[in-house]
């Protein structure tokens, strides 16, 4: 019994954390149209910023959030302008372009900081909560909400403000949306800060659970493609709900199975659903 309820926490702090990789990928391709290849590696600068930060300059754990969401989001501006807004219209390019960034970036962690060396980020609070007999440590419970909060506010930005509501109308249609004012330019480079803001903020919640190293995007790369393809290309609410189903379906086969089962079964789920649904769950034609 023990055991399941910490599966079920586990399952619940993934979930929220695929969701914000998830989510930031796919408003980028929603409405950039560009597969960004490089999101994982924005997820692993994220969590190198809280090692450096955290663990290295004694920076609080909050505050050092803050700045791995700054500067993955600089990155990702600088990327949008100088990468991505060149090759408009041309997707293959601009997924050529995110490989080579995948490169730079691995490389640059690499050669700075070195392979193979753990990267130690200690949990940022400590102790533990008593759920029916189950222990669950703080410092994950913690990540649930703020995690939500996040989803949550990009949920009210998105539907209620009125920038938000401009790059749901690039997503829709950028032909229209450009006659009614809406500056392509604007929305593709607020979308990319976004999006990699999430990546980077998800990579920090993660510095103090998995292993920080310059190879840590590419897990996160596939599972933000599954969830993705899965929830529908375009579609933050089925990128959402996809989330929560790996999420759960993954930690509870990698606990009581193993981690390779979890990974098959994952791209089976993923055939399942595209057989049923070939546009995903909530996919848009």
């Amino acid at each position: 019994m023990d055991l399941a309820l910490q599966t079920v926490v586990n399952s619940a702090v993934m979930s929220v954390l695929y969701a914000l990789i998830a989510v930031g990928f796919t408003l980028v391709f929603g409405v950039m149209g560009v597969l960004n290849l490089a999101h994982g590696e924005l997820y692993m600068v994220g969590a190198y910023v809280v090692w450096l930060a955290y663990a290295q300059a004694g920076i609080p754990f909050p505050l050092a959030i803050v700045l791995a969401v700054v500067i993955v989001a600089g990155i990702g501006m600088a990327m949008e302008r100088g990468l991505f807004r060149p090759m408009r219209g041309r997707p293959l390019m601009g997924l050529i372009m995110s490989v080579g960034m995948i490169f730079i970036l691995q490389v640059f962690v690499a050669t700075t900081w070195h392979v193979g060396l753990m990267k130690q980020v200690p949990p940022f609070i400590k102790g533990s909560l008593d759920i029916f007999g189950a222990s669950a440590p703080l410092q994950r419970l913690i990540v649930i909400p703020a995690a939500a909060g996040l989803l949550g506010a990009l949920w009210y930005f998105l539907r209620r403000i009125k920038m938000g509501q401009a790059l749901r109308a690039v997503s829709q249609d950028a032909e229209a949306a450009a006659l009614q004012g809406i500056s392509r330019n604007k929305a593709d480079i607020v979308a990319m800060a976004i999006g990699a803001g999430l990546a980077g903020v998800a990579g920090g919640f993660m510095a103090p659970v998995l292993k920080v190293d310059p190879y840590m995007g590419h897990p996160a790369l596939i599972t933000a493609l599954l969830v993705t393809i899965v929830g529908g290309l375009g579609s933050i609410e089925g990128a959402l709900v996809a989330a929560f189903i790996f999420g759960f379906m993954h930690t509870f086969i990698t606990t009581y199975v193993g981690g390779t089962m979890a990974t098959i079964a994952s791209v089976l789920l993923m055939f399942v659903i595209l057989a049923v649904r070939p546009r995903g769950i909530l996919g848009r034609g």
